[in-house]
Formats: C-alpha cells, sequence, structure tokens
C-alpha cells in the first residue's frame, strides 16, 4: 500500500518533512532497478521528436554494474532512457489492487458529485438573492449561468494542464478544489450581486464542469435558513472531499511518474543524462511550444471538424431521463460487449465501428421533443408526455458514450483536451438556456418552443451517420487525429 499512499498530498508532505526517510520509492531501496536503465543499450538523440523507446518499455530487474559505479556516472554521453521496472512495476497503476483503484474511482465519483450539485444548488435560494440584493429573477438567474460558464473555460485550462507531464494529474484535482472551497466564502459573504456573480463564475471555473443534481438538496435548506446556507451545506460537503483527497488520492498520470521517477534518479546519482521520455520528447521545446499545451484545448475544440460538430450536437442534450438510461445502458452493454470488445484489436477496427449506437440517439432526441412537446397539454393524460421523456434518455446513453469513445479513440493522446472542449460547448448551452428559456416558452408555448429545438436536433441527424461513412477521410485532413485506423 506504500505506492499508492506515497503520491498522494499527504504522502509527499511526509516525505518531504522526512526528507525522504519515509514511503520510498523502490529505487531509493534498490539501487539495481536504477542501474538497470544505464546498462540498457545507449540512443543518441537526433530530434526532440524522434522517440528513442517506450515509457512502458520493459527493462531488466537485476544489472551487472557495481554498486560503486554511480560515482563514475557523468554527464556527457548516451541518454539513458528512464521508463518501467518491468511488467510488475508497483508504481505503474495498473499493477495497484483492485480495492486501491477503487477508492481512486470512488473519489472521482465524489468530486464530480459535488461540482454538479454547485451549479444548481444555488437555485431555490433565487428568490432571497432577489430580495436581499433587489435584483430581478433574470439577474438572480445569473448565479446559475455564471458558474456554469466558469465549469465549462475551466477546463479548457486545466486539461491540457493535467496533460503535462511535471504537473500531472492529482495536484490539478486537488489544489483546484482547495480553491474551489476557499472562494466558497466570497459567494457565501458576498455584500452585492456583482461580488457574488463574481465569485460564482470563480468558483465555477476552479471546480471545472458537472451539471445539476443540486435542486433536491436545495430545496430542503433555502426556504428555511435563506440562501447563504445552500453555500455553506455545499462547502462543508467539499471539503469534506479535500480531506479524503488529501489523505488517500494518489499520482495516476504514467508520464508525470516517469517524469518524476528520471528527476529523482538525476538527483541521487548527480548524473543529468537519465530523462523520461517526455523530457526528451520536450527537450528544445520553445515558449510558444508551451502556449501552444495550454491553448491545444481550444485549438482542437474550433479547428477540428470532428470534435466542433460533435460538440454543437451534444450541447442540446444536458437533460438526462432515467428510465430511458436504464433501457438502454443495459443494451448498449450487451452489444459493445458482442461488437466490439471482440474487434477492438483487429488491424481492421476503425474508430467510426462505434458511431452505430448513435444513430438510434440521433433520431430519439428530436423524437422526444416533438413528442413531448406536442403532448403536454390538460387534454392529454400526464403518461403520455411522460413516456415521450424516455427517449431522451435513449439519446443521452447511446449518443454520448458513442460519442465519447469515438472521440476518445480518434484522438488517444490528446484525449483530456478534446473533451475539455467539448464541456466548454455543453457548458455554454447550459449556461444561454436559462437566461432565455422563461420567455422562449412563455411565448411560443410548450409545443411550438419544442418543435424548435426538435428541428434543431433534426438538423444534425446526418452528422454521425456522415462520420461513419467519411470518418475515416475527415480524421485522414487533420494534424491531431490517429490517422492509422
Amino acid at each position: 500500500m506504500d505506492g499508492f499512499f506515497r503520491t498522494t498530498p499527504f504522502g509527499q508532505l511526509l516525505r518531504l518533512c522526512s526528507k525522504n526517510s519515509l514511503l520510498r520509492y523502490p529505487d531509493e531501496v534498490d539501487s539495481t532497478l536504477w542501474k538497470a536503465f544505464a546498462e540498457q543499450a545507449k540512443v543518441s538523440v537526433t530530434s526532440p521528436n524522434e522517440k528513442i523507446g517506450s515509457e512502458d518499455g520493459a527493462v531488466p530487474l537485476q544489472s551487472s554494474i557495481p554498486d560503486g559505479q554511480s560515482q563514475t556516472l557523468n554527464n556527457e554521453g548516451d541518454i539513458f532512457l528512464v521508463g518501467r521496472y518491468g511488467p510488475h512495476d508497483p508504481e505503474n497503476p495498473h499493477n495497484w489492487p483492485y480495492k486501491c483503484k477503487l477508492l481512486t474511482l470512488s473519489q472521482m465519483f465524489v468530486l464530480n458529485f459535488c461540482i454538479y450539485i454547485g451549479s444548481s444548488i444555488y437555485v431555490p435560494g433565487e428568490a432571497s438573492i432577489m430580495y436581499e440584493f433587489g435584483v430581478s429573477e433574470t439577474v438572480a438567474t445569473l448565479g446559475l449561468s455564471m458558474y456554469t460558464v466558469g465549469y465549462g473555460l475551466g477546463p479548457m485550462l486545466w486539461s491540457p494542464l493535467s496533460e503535462v507531464p511535471v504537473i500531472g494529474r492529482s495536484s490539478i484535482f486537488f489544489w483546484t478544489l482547495a480553491i474551489f472551497v476557499i472562494l466558497q466564502l466570497g459567494v457565501g459573504f458576498a455584500p452585492n450581486m456583482a461580488t457574488f456573480l463574481i465569485f460564482r463564475t470563480l468558483t465555477g471555473f476552479f471546480g471545472s464542469p458537472c451539471l445539476a443534481t443540486g435542486p433536491i438538496i436545495g430545496g430542503y435548506i433555502a426556504p428555511v435558513k435563506g440562501w447563504t446556507w445552500t453555500i455553506w451545506i455545499f462547502t462543508w460537503l467539499c471539503t469534506l472531499v479535500l480531506l479524503t483527497m488529501f489523505f488517500l488520492l494518489p499520482e495516476t498520470s504514467t508520464s508525470h511518474i516517469l517524469h518524476a521517477r528520471a528527476a529523482r534518479i538525476r538527483r541521487f546519482t548527480s548524473c543529468r543524462r537519465f530523462k523520461s521520455q517526455s523530457e526528451i520528447d520536450t527537450a528544445s521545446n520553445t515558449p510558444r511550444d508551451h502556449l501552444h499545451v495550454l491553448s491545444r484545448a481550444f485549438t482542437l475544440t474550433f479547428t477540428e471538424p470532428i470534435v466542433i460538430l460533435m460538440d454543437l450536437y451534444t450541447g442540446l442534450a444536458f437533460l438526462g431521463i432515467f428510465v430511458g438510461s436504464v433501457i438502454a445502458a443495459p443494451l448498449l452493454i450487451i452489444w459493445l460487449r458482442g461488437s466490439i470488445v471482440p474487434r477492438i484489436n483487429s488491424p481492421k477496427f476503425t474508430p467510426e465501428m462505434l458511431l452505430p449506437p448513435a444513430f438510434f440517439g440521433c433520431l430519439a432526441f428530436p423524437a422526444c421533443l416533438f413528442w413531448y412537446g406536442f403532448s403536454s397539454r390538460a387534454d392529454v393524460h400526464w403518461i403520455v408526455p411522460v413516456s415521450g421523456t424516455a427517449l431522451f434518455g435513449v439519446g443521452i446513453v447511446t449518443l454520448f458514450n458513442s460519442v465519447f469513445n469515438y472521440l476518445a479513440f480518434s484522438y488517444p493522446t490528446e484525449s483530456a483536451s478534446v473533451f475539455a472542449g467539448n464541456a466548454l460547448f455543453r457548458a455554454a448551452f447550459g449556461a444561454s438556456f436559462p437566461l432565455f428559456a422563461t420567455a422562449f416558452f412563455g411565448r411560443l408555448g410548450i409545443g411550438k418552443s419544442n418543435a424548435v429545438l426538435g428541428c434543431i436536433a433534426a438538423v444534425f441527424v446526418p452528422v454521425t451517420g456522415g462520420l461513419y461513412m467519411c470518418g475515416g477521410r475527415v480524421r485522414g485532413w487533420s494534424r491531431s487525429a490517429r490517422r492509422d485506423w
């Protein structure tokens, strides 16, 4: 379990305070591990973009280099590529015990839940906001919209940063949540509406993307305690999550683990020749290259046809329907296990093979909107429009899973940035709709309003079919998409 706790914020603090005498890394205990890298075939680097080996490649666990030879290693000569300590490397997250993987995954679920409810737990307190600050309903609704704008923009920065080996993932999760919790004080003690909106935007930015299950909780608190208590309950919950992450959230980024390993070996050998693959690849990067990494999410979002079309499409679907999801999810799993899993390692596999379930989703969305809109009348039994909304659940399960899998396989090395752009589009729709939804539905009525949305959804129906037939060709035009499928 030392390997699990070692890279948590608490583990790193403990190592710092003990001067690295506690929770020691394997290479700090067994010198033959790092010496094996020096014994490997040495390769000169001629280009920063030319990989000299795989970071995941296995290396021999035994070495013939004598114990004292580290004293003679100099800084001139070939690079020693720092990779895995064999297939059973204890620092490799894939080799962690099942319970450790489950614990890490559970923390991500709870973290997402907390950020989700932050958007809408405030909504039941809007009436209190209007009274206390003397603002209109539309201005009070900005508290929801600005939080949504913030968590839509946040991943555009945090996702590319999490792909930088020197930073890693766990530090992004922990420190942004810490800032997120601190900024809640600014929200709860806001003296006026302008200050309130500024801090709501900042908390959304540092909390990053998620959506809404909060009204259920906030609805009980706001009428009794006022709008500030919706913020304090939420803050206490996030603080509990932050404390849990401090002790139990390890680093899972492969590139960061190997980057830290190489830096550690350089430190106790005083030899600069030990480098991880990511350091070799970025050795000659300029400040412009670093800025390009930070702008990757925006670049991929607005220059890749596949990404922007899918982002536009999924931005429409932000309402989840439980019954339709329960029906569609098992069917999707059966299809994936029967049709995709057997072929995923085949040379003939392509990302477009993941898209067929989306055909049902792209038809389910407009069908649901038309069905619900024109059956939501006093003379129609309530079960009719409720039955129609189940199609939305079908659409969410089939379309979202297919689209996300398709994007991940099409952009495997930059998936975090791609998903950040997707989240930005969905958040933009989520932030803008509350501002005009009341007037929109009030003037057109439920039937016509849903018909308008249904027509917009219908316009995107050909997208999935077009990508299924021509996606390979579109990926071939891209500089970022994987083209060897």
